[in-house]
């Protein structure tokens, strides 16, 4: 019997350090991408106070890109530095410097990271650490000590945005408006395909001025052999002068014979025609100022605070895999690498710890390819059953919220928590014929004991609103009296199909993970516009090598961490 085919991809969410330890295997990654979160658009002095220690463990709420000095931060720290070797002795001296500040608390939990990400990339792979100024430097030395000094390439600077107010008059600094981003070769043999840039038109009119009668642009260049005789260079007649040329006497004939070589004028030096069409443009440098830059008006923009443009991650794994890589980013957030990825037909992993962004991921897969997209990746880590779901919501009820709302299409009312005035999240829809009203369905999640005042409050809540749908997500069954309170809202009729729908409706975690669609609502034509659509893409997946064949039968690394980390839970 044959076997199943695995499928290419897969998408993890959890802490990317367990992940990495319990799923990849040893040198069997291409290319690492990561965009650490940390928040750095606050007062620089802010990082560098000094806390107690006595808070609960350090976490990563959705979109609060934020770490703290803790005990989690200590934890990481001792296990780093018990470990020993050069990373030991630089966070030893990193600690002695910062203290125990919030940078300290982010280097402390990147380090045994990036010794796991350094440890999944294969001898020809490379690694891309995309920060800021804030970290930039604390981060390099910290490479260093885990893939030693030779293994750095570039500090890539890339200008994120046009200028903008932070540079104004009072800020006392000048606008801030790049990035860094560090490249690390794992080895010498590291894969490299040169990427260039077109010419700029003010050189291409200066250089390439001449033209043959068709049009076709050119510059001429030297003949000329370097250093004579003692450089092995030929000497003879071409055209009446007699030099020491850098082709053999039969490849410039050649050469003569298919117009590529002339004289300016009678007696001058041959020169080479080099024509700008056969040019591949200027190699790439460090300084990254030409891609475009993210805004309001961006079709590719889904609404991420932190979203990168694909162009460039085009540019990175163009530089440095082939088709058919393996590309990992451990914090993929709204999955800019791994839509690059699909784009340029690398095979990827992508982890994340919040529910939010998986569910943002696979929106933009499925708005990019359609349907056919799932069936060529895995999520590893979502709740898969009724039981699964009751642990997620004991364990961290708003990561449980966030993976219940991406059930429906819907998203988290608030993105912090704190007040929700009884809603949960909301889905956007259009259905008038003309598509000019938008309307609103709003949800009330429950992953403890269901109560009957929760009907009651999810309806004075639709009420007051002035929604048009109404919905109660919840671990438990509803009695007959729920279910005749949700029945008493009435039924909402499409203008756009003439359909009764329930105003409001329970919907319990077993009926959604039996039946996608449970949530009514006219949905009929993808008019749900919760979430902004990734632009289609012209690709179709392929079929290519299933992620982990062909992999070095290396040890699958098995989790380390001690058992109060493990027990550490983060949204």
């Amino acid at each position: 019997m044959a076997r199943e085919r695995e499928p290419l991809n897969r998408l993890f969410y959890g802490d990317n350090l367990e992940v990495l330890r319990q799923y990849v295997a040893d040198e069997s990654v291409d290319l690492v991408y990561l965009d650490p979160p940390f928040k750095s658009d606050q007062d620089f002095n802010v990082l560098f106070k000094e806390h107690d220690g006595t808070r609960a463990a350090a976490q990563i709420k959705a979109f609060e890109d934020t770490w703290r000095w803790d005990e989690a931060a200590e934890h990481a720290f001792r296990e780093t530095v018990e470990a020993g070797g050069r990373l030991s002795q630089a966070m030893q001296a990193l600690r002695a410097f910062l203290g125990a500040s919030d940078m300290m608390a982010y280097l402390s939990m990147m380090a045994p990271r990036l010794q796991e990400l350094r440890r999944v990339l294969k001898p020809t792979g490379s690694l891309f650490l995309h920060c800021d100024q804030s970290a930039c430097h604390y981060l390099k030395l910290v490479l260093d000590a885990i893939f030693g000094p030779d293994a750095f390439r570039n500090e890539i600077v890339w200008k994120r945005s046009h200028a903008h107010s932070d540079g104004r008059q009072g800020a006392r600094h000048f606008g801030r408006v790049t990035d860094s981003i560090l490249f690390y070769a794992k080895d010498r043999q590291a894969k490299w395909h040169v990427q260039y840039r077109p010419y700029d038109q003010d050189y291409i009119e200066r250089d390439y001025r001449r033209a043959d009668p068709d049009g076709r642009r050119y510059r001429i260049d030297n003949l000329q052999g370097p250093g004579g005789a003692s450089k092995g260079n030929p000497r003879y007649e071409v055209m009446g002068v007699t030099r020491y040329w850098r082709y053999s006497e039969k490849r410039m004939g050649e050469l003569i014979s298919q117009g590529r070589i002339i004289q300016t004028r009678p007696g001058a030096v041959p020169q080479y025609k080099r024509y700008l069409d056969e040019m591949p443009g200027v190699p790439l440098q460090n300084l990254w100022a030409d891609l475009p830059v993210l805004n309001n008006r961006s079709r590719e923009v889904l609404g991420y605070p932190t979203q990168k443009p694909e162009a460039l991650l085009e540019r990175i794994i163009s530089a440095t895999t082939e088709e058919g890589d393996l590309v990992l980013d451990p914090f993929c957030g709204c999955g800019t690498t791994i839509a690059a990825a699909q784009t340029l037909r690398r095979r990827w992993i992508g982890i994340d710890i919040t529910h939010l962004a998986i569910n943002l991921i696979k929106h933009r897969l499925r708005s990019a390819y359609g349907a056919g997209i799932e069936a060529t990746f895995t999520v590893t880590g979502e709740p898969v059953s009724e039981h699964d779901a009751r642990e997620l919501a004991r364990t961290d009820p708003f990561q449980f919220q966030c993976w219940a709302l991406g059930l429906v299409g819907a998203r988290p009312a608030e993105v912090k928590r704190g007040a929700d005035q009884g809603i949960d999240g909301r889905l956007f829809f259009h259905d008038e014929p003309q598509g000019a009203k938008t309307k609103v369905a709003v949800f009330s999640v429950k992953g403890g004991k269901l109560k009957a005042t929760d009907v009651r409050d999810l309806r004075g809540v639709l009420e007051r609103e002035g929604a048009t749908l109404g919905a109660l997500i919840s671990t438990e069954s509803p009695s007959k009296q729920m279910r005749a309170e949700a029945a008493s809202a009435g039924v909402y009729t499409s203008p756009w199909n003439g359909k009764p729908y329930p105003r409001l409706q329970i919907l319990t975690i077993n009926e959604l993970l039996a039946h996608p669609r449970a949530f009514e609502y006219p949905a009929d034509r993808q008019i749900n516009v919760t979430l902004k659509k990734a632009p289609p893409s012209s690709r179709v997946p392929e079929q290519q090598p299933p992620l982990f064949e062909g992999l070095p039968a290396a040890r699958m690394a098995k989790a380390r961490l001690s058992p109060p980390a493990r027990k550490r839970k983060r949204a």
